[in-house]
């Protein structure tokens, strides 16, 4: 079996809240309510870390970082990001692409995805041409076109260095 590339996939929802900052791919975005959530609930981050873990069969963000740890109780996911990187670097992979979709209504994400790609990007070791980030929305169905929450989907391939 050739296992120079490696495929995962990622999956996360929050739901919004008064009295939190929203934060996605890392990044502060103004808005009247955030995402509800044990750590700082930024589901891009999330999905991402989950679409890493999958690739290995590593299992969830949750098993790695329980939300019935107090220790993680606001945790900052560009730290927790990192550290699910780093067991696929020190697995001798890096990654070769990621591919992520926002799913929301409001707020507008198009002012704000050239720097959720460079935070990405950033927080990666990677080229910000290896990271795709996109908003939808999904025509006011379900929780998120309610206004609800927010869902992240993310894509992974990760390739031997």
């Amino acid at each position: 079996m050739n296992t120079n590339f490696r495929i995962g996939f990622g999956y996360d929802v929050h739901a919004f809240a008064e009295n939190r900052k929203l934060i996605l791919g890392g990044i502060e975005i103004p808005y009247e309510k955030g995402l509800l959530g044990h750590s700082d609930a930024d589901v891009l981050l999330h999905a991402i870390c989950d679409a890493l873990l999958g690739a290995f069969a590593l299992g969830d963000i949750g098993k790695h970082f329980p939300d019935t740890d107090p220790k993680y109780k606001g945790a900052d996911s560009t730290v927790l990001l990192k550290e699910v990187y780093a067991m696929i670097t020190d697995q001798g992979y890096e990654l070769a692409n990621c591919d992520s979709t926002l799913v929301l209504e409001k707020p507008k994400l198009l002012d704000h995805i050239d720097s959720i790609r460079e935070k990405i990007a950033e927080l990666l070791d990677c080229s910000i041409d290896q990271i795709s980030v996109k908003a939808t929305t999904s025509e006011k169905m379900g929780f998120a076109g309610r206004g609800e929450g927010v869902a992240a989907y993310s894509t992974v391939l990760v390739q031997r260095k």
